[in-house]
């Protein structure tokens, strides 16, 4: 028997990435899972994968609370209720001092912010007793890095929300915990998967202890841990999947590779 068994699982950006291996994940642990997106050709092509008698795709926009209402309602009418969520969906997008776009600016706190929020708000009726809720940071919130002030403050904003949520879904038996990635091999960095040399991934990797990229299956057994009743008294933790990126910057091989 799985570790997710008779579960039902929301996981937001599932059709790519970390959520689409966490979806994976989830089904071969026996959840059903609901998968939201954007791109309705994306969706269709995950929930094949998937197999469409474990998952269900749902357009939607995760800046916008309308469609998230839409994504939880459909997890209810497909499979009953809920177990978990995982609200997975961001976009990053550069915002130096000086040149900033402010649509994208917004754009990048209302997916990542707003969004997170008003998944959970509109999941939180249909949650179960025992529950979990977890929620996508990021190493670059408190990492500095120049040029990322909007992503930044916006994972920022996750790991304090999350904080919150504790308090108003543990009086449920909801648990709430946060997952922080570090440098992923998902569509956000391009294609980083090859085994040939790419530049994108030996740049990032210098700042990496473990000198590599995570790939999306380590976030995705992370996700699963925080998920199932193996974390049955872990709330309001921050775990890091960063390869110690977060933890020892000195450690890094730009700084021990001489």
């Amino acid at each position: 028997m799985g570790k997710l068994e008779g579960k039902v699982a929301l996981i937001t950006g599932g059709s790519s990435g970390i959520g689409f291996s966490t979806a994976q994940l989830f089904v071969a642990e026996g959840a059903k899972v609901v998968i939201t997106g954007r791109n309705p050709e994306n969706l269709k092509k995950a929930v094949e994968k998937l197999g469409t008698a474990n998952s269900l795709g749902v357009v939607s926009d995760a800046s916008d609370p309308a469609n998230a209402e839409k994504a939880a309602a459909a997890a209810v009418n497909a499979f009953g209720g809920l177990d978990i969520v995982f609200a997975n969906a961001g976009i990053s997008g550069s915002t130096p001092l000086g040149s900033a776009d402010p649509t994208l600016f917004k754009n990048i706190l209302d997916i990542n912010v707003t969004g997170v929020f008003f998944t959970i708000q509109a999941a939180s009726p249909y949650i179960r007793k025992g529950g979990s809720v977890i929620l996508n940071g990021s190493v670059l919130a408190k990492a500095g890095h120049p040029g990322y002030s909007a992503y930044a403050a916006s994972k920022g904003a996750v790991t304090s929300m999350a904080r919150v949520l504790v308090s108003e879904l543990s009086p449920r038996d909801i648990r709430v915990n946060t997952v922080v990635p570090g440098a992923t091999k998902t569509p956000i960095w391009g294609n980083t998967a090859v085994p040939e040399f790419n530049p994108k991934e030996e740049y990032l990797k210098r700042d990496i202890p473990l000198n590599r990229m995570g790939e999306p299956e380590e976030l995705a057994n992370a996700v699963l841990f925080l998920a199932s009743d193996d974390s049955s008294y872990v709330n309001g933790a921050e775990i890091s999947v960063d390869g110690g990126a977060g933890s020892s910057p000195m450690g890094t091989p730009i700084h021990t590779q001489r």
